[in-house]
């Protein structure tokens, strides 16, 4: 009598998902329409139903049969259909419906793998609204779901840099950067754009860190990181800041050291950066002339 109940519960539980799989079926379908028909009001309505219908699916009982596990497969597929459409419904929309489907996607997953990349469209979608002010705090928060995220890294880093906050940018600067190498591509932008995104980003970061580095007087590692900066900055005046900093750093390990090839290199630094039209023009055009004098000095 007992394996009599067993077989009608497992029936009735492949009966459900059956049945759940077929209204998922009806409401994906009316997903595609919507996005088809770019009606953001119905995007987001369905979305969110497809999401919860799946998400019961998907959380339900183990399936017992290979039907019910290719429903379960499905589901998940769905699941990940809505979040791109989300994402990808955002490209041609305008500000305000941008923005209202980048908070959609965050709401139904904040871990979302199209969020990685994309917190950087919907961080500028808010400031081109005039609502910049929210972006620290979102992604401060969305650092917590996502927390190797590039575009949440680099906004993190460029606010604390904004404000002077040279210790906790290069933190952010570092993490930017060990997110970066164990990043092969993004799950939202062709290979050449992310590949120039990612130079873009880790010039920055190697920057910022380097600056820290020189506040704290760790002149080794400073060389190291503005050293690799350099060739991957394309403004003046980063390339200014990241070569008046290199001299320092070169100039102190120098003489510390009593390494007159090391002072001599700093000399090189600084004539490189009174080269280029910047704050530091001045400064580096005579440091260039200290710089040899002390090295000359030296034995």
């Amino acid at each position: 009598m007992r394996f009599r109940f067993l077989i009608l519960a497992t029936l009735m539980s492949a009966g459900l998902i059956l049945a759940a799989g077929e209204t998922l079926d009806d409401s994906l379908q009316s997903l595609k329409d919507a996005v088809a028909k770019k009606d953001v009001a119905q995007i987001k309505t369905v979305a969110a139903q497809v999401y919860d219908e799946a998400g019961k699916i998907t959380s339900g009982p183990a399936p017992e049969t290979e039907l019910d596990k290719e429903h379960v497969n499905e589901a998940k597929e769905a699941r990940d259909y809505v979040e791109y459409a989300l994402y990808n419904s955002t490209l041609d929309a305008e500000n305000a419906a941008k923005i209202d489907l980048f908070a959609t996607l965050q709401q139904l997953n904040p871990k979302s793998k199209y969020l990685e990349d994309g917190y950087t469209y919907y961080f500028a979608a808010l400031t081109s609204a005039g609502d910049s002010a929210k972006v620290p705090a979102m992604a401060e928060k969305a650092l917590k779901d996502l927390p190797s995220s590039p575009a949440l890294l680099e906004t993190m880093m460029n606010l604390t840099a904004q404000k002077n906050q040279i210790a906790v940018s290069a933190g952010y600067a570092q993490r930017l950067i060990a997110a970066l190498g164990k990043r092969s591509k993004s799950e939202i932008m062709p290979e050449a754009d992310w590949q120039r995104r990612k130079s873009a980003m880790l010039g920055v970061a190697h920057m910022i860190s380097g600056l820290g580095l020189v506040a704290q007087e760790k002149n080794y590692r400073a060389d190291q990181e503005l050293r690799a900066a350099l060739p991957l900055l394309t403004e003046d005046a980063q390339k200014a800041t990241v070569l008046f900093n290199l001299a320092m750093a070169n100039y102190r390990l120098g003489s510390v050291g009593l390494n007159k090839g090391q002072v001599l290199e700093a000399a090189k630094f600084s004539q490189q950066c009174a080269a280029i039209k910047s704050q530091f023009q001045d400064t580096c055009s005579r440091n260039v002339t200290a710089m040899k004098n002390y090295a000359a000095g030296m034995r």
